[in-house]
């Protein structure tokens, strides 16, 4: 199958009846139904269809080098820079539908599937077919376009030690035996956002383990269909309230909701193993491989498509209220505005300085991204902030759709009413910015993005010791010798 449509992107999760416990049951029935997920698999389904619009199509599919038929370009092995620029257009116009308000689309995994498969051969170094299996699976991936959730993180039970000391080494999920059929994972993982609504899930380590006897067991990668036997998806609360597009505007169509993920004795085929047992291989991955750079290249991209977006809303609410000619509200527009074009400019940055990495791959250059990955964390709740200082008491004066279908109508138009809009136009737009900074949803898009690549703190210090200072270092020593000479003379 080629580039999907959103019919086959829901018909194939709805059949896959894969095991997703939410409030306390276990989904049943077609999961597109279920009120937690019939939105934002709606909305999912939307940007399939996109790839089958002919005035898009040639940016959001390409030809697939193995059947020639079209497929996503999420999945496309940039060449050249003008291949890493088709793959931000594609990237953006999927963001700019959803407000960059979906951090998990399957742009996102898919950016690292496509790095991980032209480096197979890194794998490899453990074993040739877990090389051969990683080329495999990106073509099997790319052409049935595979939508995929991914799992990283080991339950946080306690920091102090690593988790074969915990009090059960299966409460994170772990190597158990290797049989015939395959490897035996048990053991939980987190945070599978997207989890039970997508095809399948990508495992794989993301914070260092330290190389030993008691790390290996935890260290694996491998992917595996959602309906796999033992595998299960338990879910947070929903912010999907089934509330109105009106009401919610952004929780009833974008909530991807969040999974722990649950191995009960799951078998992972042979074929379907990149890397097993060995700390090494897993902590190499993603650096070597350049899957973080794609993937930050990705997010990146969808940073500032949601930048926009929330430029849009303020600005519209500065027109809609007449508060534009305070100084204070410009500067805190200002504020936004230049967060905006340093995010593009970064990306810019990155596409113009791309070179071909080891792999064959046009690899954007990571500096800019990776100041970019740790500048939006911070600035993000800034962004938020400002939108609840000029929002003031009208992210409150909200109600409902069914208010304005009720008898109290005219008291609403009445006294809702802005300088640039009727009080229903004025509210809509309040509820969506309330959708935005205030709401269960926002809230978590808030903690999302402070923790979008992990600990804000350790990604600091990860910048401070991978970037290269030496040259700066070398012209202060050669200022210090200019001015010497100078003194001397």
């Amino acid at each position: 199958m080629p580039a999907k449509t959103g019919k086959q992107y829901i018909e194939r999760v709805d059949n896959a009846h894969s095991v997703v416990w939410i409030h306390g049951e276990q989904v049943k029935g077609k999961i597109s139904e279920h009120p937690a997920f019939k939105g934002v698999m709606q909305s999912q389904a939307a940007l399939y269809d996109m790839q089958h619009d002919k005035d898009k199509q040639d940016y959001m599919t390409y030809i697939s080098p193995t059947t020639g038929e079209r497929v996503g370009t999420s999945f496309l092995q940039p060449k050249t820079k003008e291949d890493l620029e088709k793959r931000r257009m594609m990237i953006q116009e999927w963001a700019r539908f959803n407000g960059g308000m979906m951090g998990r689309s399957p742009d996102y995994i898919n950016s690292g599937l496509m790095a991980y498969g032209a480096a197979a051969e890194m794998f490899g170094v453990q074993d040739p077919i877990f090389a051969e299996n990683m080329r495999n699976y990106y073509e099997y991936c790319r052409e049935n376009d595979l939508s995929l959730t991914h799992t990283l993180i080991q339950p946080q039970v306690n920091r102090a030690v690593n988790s074969a000391q915990l009090p059960d080494p299966y409460i994170a999920a772990r190597i158990v035996k290797k049989t015939s059929e395959g490897v035996v994972i048990r053991g939980a993982r987190l945070l599978a956002t997207q989890g039970g609504i997508t095809d399948e899930i990508m495992v794989f380590p993301s914070t260092l383990l330290k190389q030993s006897d008691e790390e290996n067991p935890y260290a694996f990668a491998f992917c595996i269909p959602n309906n796999t036997p033992g595998l299960k998806f338990i879910c947070r609360e929903s912010f999907d309230y089934g509330r109105t597009p009106f009401d919610h505007p952004l929780g009833s169509r974008f909530e991807e909701m969040d999974t722990i993920v649950v191995f009960d004795d799951v078998t992972v085929p042979w074929n379907r193993v990149f890397a097993l047992g060995n700390a090494d291989i897993c902590n190499r991955a993603y650096v070597e491989s350049n899957a973080q750079v794609h993937m930050t290249h990705q997010v990146v991209s969808k940073n500032v498509a949601k930048t926009e977006f929330i430029l849009g809303i303020l600005q519209l609410m500065v027109e809609t209220i007449n508060i534009g000619q305070f100084q204070h509200v410009q500067e805190k527009m200002a504020e936004v505005i230049i967060v905006l074009e340093t995010m593009k400019a970064l990306l810019l940055a990155s596409e113009v300085n791309a070179k071909v990495d080891q792999w064959g791959i046009m690899t954007p250059d990571f500096k800019p991204l990776n100041v970019a990955r740790n500048y939006y964390p911070r600035i993000y709740p800034r962004l938020i902030e400002i939108m609840q200082l000029l929002g003031a008491s009208g992210l409150m004066a909200i109600p409902t759709e069914e208010d304005f279908n009720s008898e109290i109508r005219p008291d609403l138009d009445k006294y809702l009413q802005a300088a640039n809009s009727d009080a229903y136009n004025r509210v809509r737009l309040y509820r969506l910015a309330w959708d935005v900074c205030m709401s269960a949803f926002g809230s978590r898009q808030t903690l999302y993005e402070r923790f979008f690549f992990g600990d804000p703190v350790r990604m600091a210090g990860a910048l401070y010791h991978w970037y290269d200072k030496r040259e700066y270092v070398e012209y202060v020593k050669e200022f210090l010798k200019q001015s010497e000479k100078m003194v001397t003379v």
